[in-house]
């Protein structure tokens, strides 16, 4: 996705528009439009779509997905094509539909981008004439999605648009969409018609009788409320349009709804070079923000039209600018890397939103539908370390959520005869769990799906967020209040969920790994090392209640019938942890029985296009050592200070050979640990293909929206992999491991209420700290306490790091 030779541009001129008032048409109003609603950024912060591809129309809407973490809208045509699948999502609004086998989905929304132009009768449109110009272009740093696209129809006329849209990161019921029509070379009768459709899905609401309560000063707020099925909530849009026009007259508007559309209508007799402007104002609400969504939608319109768009804008572009200041990571010399992190790093600020608890983010965010919209690991493990790291609100917020639905992870525990919490596989908006029965392969082949019943590393996974999150911001409130109780409950469903045997070693049976080729294994690695772990920080969160919040303890402890007997149980469950493990090779077998498998030589199948569990098919993939994604290389990875070096190193190069890559969350675990143990080669390898998963779409189903666990680990991988960076129970240390071609390497981190910004260059490393109190950081042998308000840097020596010194004034 490059620029062509004909670069995208935008006049930087104020555009003078006028307008009639109604009943004062011989004296039209004089209406500035600021040029800063048509300002774009540099090109380091674009993604440039030229021409257009009707093939991969559903890829390219995913990639230019606008959200804000409450809604998100796909990067659909305005008019449509006939390979649109347009798109708009609620956060936590999933449809539950009464049908025998049927799972809660994410519920698709009305399309209110629907623009369409008429010239003399005739749709513009990008099937018919001949596309002179077209691109769309996603400006990172904005959080606006334009296009531009100039026209000549089989009449010769040229036509050009302009138009752009954004789900405002500062207002989050806001979104706002502006079309240029400009009409080049002719004279002609133009028609706009601006729409809300509403999907064959959805069910409209009886409309509440809203008319009453219409504000007098803005008479024309259209308005529409659905009911969503299988659940008694509403949501509500309230829409605005304005025509402005450069010539002295906007035509008729007309109105015409129906229950499945809402669509307005301007007609105008337009010159050669007249330019019109359509700017729409819509507001979204649901029943779980207010009691009466329909008038906060219509208050919210009535609130933002008086001062058109600019302010709106000028504030959303505010919250984007304030979100990237703690969030870009730059690398110089890596053009290519540099649009792969900023376009990871805009859809995960899109994704999450801090002012809701009661919602997590899906597999594919808001941007397709995907996995229905489910909640997997995925974001606790890969996708969690950027918000607690960069936004720790965005993070404690997506904790919450799984506080939240902590009550179904008990009731599943208790269904399947366990004790304390286990989480699903598959969560959705009420907890319970949400992984479908069976799934068709893509050989028609229909496989039974185990993973809601066996994939339980979930449970260890969602308690290592917990941990890692208290750890990383000191945020001691939250714990007491959400996360220690998640610590403990899930700390007993390990502790019920295996069992002693005659050989005195604790083995959870009947699992599967994150290795996903191989189902209903016993004594998995990746497992069994994450339960003991939470076995022991379950018995620490109850420790530190005791002594610091004995009120909280004593609550929670009478709640839920806690004992020091059950407790120290825990300690010594983690200590009889059953794990293969040979101290001459130093390899864990990632599961009993694996050594026995059919060995197959992967690069044999290179270079391929499928998975090897299409290739090989299902029955057959579990028969052989192929592992799916990183599993025991992810363990190394979470558990790298309690593992010796050598056990790293052989363990990596044991499994890296072995494994797949079926899944699009491995390529970034293994960029990180193979940078962290040296393997530039590796390292350069897996990093670049997981750089390409959405952009260069090389899993091959982008158009079920981004990867967001993908882009998630993409993130981590340069930071806790390349920068080597560790936390530390008293500070941060970095083992850099920059790749050849780059030149400089910085990002900014937060740590226990420090923001930090790390430069790393190939024989210097300099670090500023801001916030509260010192900080112990080290590189290599060398080390130094920080003061916040100064910079320190290191220069690499031949022996190592010379020692830290001030570089500030």
């Amino acid at each position: 996705m490059e620029f062509s030779a004909t670069s995208f541009k935008l006049d930087t001129q104020e555009t003078v528009l006028y307008r009639p008032e109604a009943g004062d048409a011989g004296h039209p109003a004089r209406l500035v439009v600021p040029a800063a609603l048509f300002r774009i950024s540099d090109r380091p912060w674009l993604l440039v779509e030229e021409g257009f591809t009707l093939a991969r129309e559903h890829e390219v809407e995913s990639l230019f997905a606008i959200a804000n973490g409450y809604i998100g809208n796909r990067g659909s045509l305005a008019e449509g094509s006939p390979l649109s699948a347009p798109a708009t999502f609620l956060a936590g609004i999933f449809e539950h539909l009464d049908k025998p086998g049927s799972i809660p989905q994410l519920m698709t929304l009305p399309d209110w981008t629907g623009v369409r132009v008429w010239i003399d009768e005739h749709p513009l449109s990008m099937q018919d004439g001949e596309i002179l110009e077209h691109r769309r272009i996603l400006d990172f740093a904005r959080g606006v999605l334009w296009r531009e696209w100039r026209h000549r129809d089989k009449n010769g006329r040229i036509t050009r648009l302009l138009a752009f849209r954004l789900a405002s990161l500062a207002d989050r019921h806001l979104l706002l969409q502006s079309v240029i029509v400009s009409a080049e070379n002719y004279s002609a009768t133009l028609r706009f018609e601006s729409s809300i459709e509403i999907p064959p899905s959805a069910l409209p609401a009886p409309l509440p009788p809203w008319k009453a309560r219409r504000n007098p000063e803005r008479p024309n707020v259209l308005t529409l409320a659905l009911t969503c099925p299988g659940r008694e909530v509403e949501i509500a849009f309230g829409a605005a349009s304005q025509l402005l026009t450069s010539s002295a007259t906007v035509g008729e508007r007309q109105i015409e709804t129906d229950q499945r559309h809402i669509v307005e209508r301007f007609q105008l007799r337009a010159a050669v070079g007249t330019e019109c402007h359509l700017h729409r104002v819509v507001s979204v609400y649901s029943s779980r923000d207010t009691a009466e969504p329909l008038d906060a939608a219509v208050a919210h319109v009535n609130r933002v039209l008086p001062s058109n768009i600019s302010a709106a804008v000028t504030e959303h572009e505010n919250a984007w600018t304030s979100r990237w200041k703690y969030s870009d990571v730059q690398v110089v010399g890596d053009e290519a890397l540099q649009k792969s992190l900023r376009f990871a790093e805009y859809h995960l600020i899109s994704a999450a939103n801090p002012e809701d608890t009661r919602v997590s983010i899906g597999a594919r965010a808001l941007t397709g539908e995907a996995y229905k919209g489910h909640v997997f690991w995925d974001t606790e493990i890969y996708m969690l370390p950027f918000y607690t790291y960069t936004d720790p609100p965005s993070a404690r917020a997506l904790l919450t959520y799984r506080y939240h639905t902590l009550e179904a992870a008990r009731a599943k525990a208790h269904s399947e005869g366990f004790r304390g919490a286990m989480y699903p596989w598959e969560s959705a908006d009420t907890g319970e769990e949400t992984t479908p029965r069976a799934v068709i392969a893509p050989n028609g082949e229909v496989i039974p799906v185990l993973n809601g019943d066996m994939e339980i590393h979930i449970t260890a996974d969602i308690a290592y967020a917990v941990w890692q999150y208290w750890q990383a911001t000191g945020d001691d409130d939250f714990f007491s209040d959400f996360g220690a109780e998640i610590m403990i409950e899930t700390a007993r469903f390990w502790a019920s969920r295996g069992i002693i045997e005659s050989d005195g070693k604790y083995h959870i049976r009947h699992v599967i790994g994150p290795d996903e080729y191989h189902e209903n294994v016993d004594d998995n690695a990746y497992t069994n090392l994450l339960a003991a772990c939470n076995l022991r920080r379950g018995a620490e969160s109850a420790e530190w209640l005791q002594q610091t919040r004995p009120h909280r303890w004593q609550e929670l402890a009478g709640r839920l019938g806690l004992s020091d007997k059950e407790l120290s149980s825990w300690l010594r469950l983690a200590d009889a942890m059953f794990t293969i493990f040979d101290p001459h090779t130093r390899l864990f077998e990632q599961f009993e029985g694996y050594y026995q498998k059919e060995p197959i030589d992967l690069k044999q199948f290179e270079p391929r296009t499928a998975a090897m569990d299409v290739i090989l098919g299902h029955e057959r993939i579990n028969r052989t050592n192929v592992v799916k994604q990183a599993d025991v290389v992810m363990a190394l990875y979470l558990l790298w200070d309690h593992l010796p070096a050598d056990v790293r190193v052989a363990n990596f190069r044991y499994y890296e050979p072995r494994t797949g890559h079926g899944s699009s969350l491995s390529p970034s675990m293994h960029a990180l640990v193979s940078a962290r143990l040296g393997e530039k080669e590796l390292a350069r390898h897996y990093l670049k293909q997981a750089a390409e998963i959405d952009l260069g779409n090389n899993m091959g189903n982008a158009a079920g929206g981004v990867h967001a666990a993908a882009i998630g680990g993409l993130w981590q991988a340069v930071i806790f992999g390349f920068a080597g960076l560790q936390t530390q129970a008293d500070g941060l240390s970095l083992s850099p491991h920059l790749l050849e071609h780059w030149q400089k390497f910085s990002f900014p981190f937060q740590w226990r209420g420090r923001q930090l910004r790390i430069a790393i260059a190939h024989q210097r490393v300099e670090i500023s700290l801001a916030g509260d109190g010192p900080l112990k950081l080290r590189v290599g042998n060398a080390e130094t306490v920080a003061t916040p308000g100064h910079a320190y840097a290191a220069e690499r020596a031949d022996t190592g790091w010379a020692s830290w010194h001030r570089v500030d004034s």
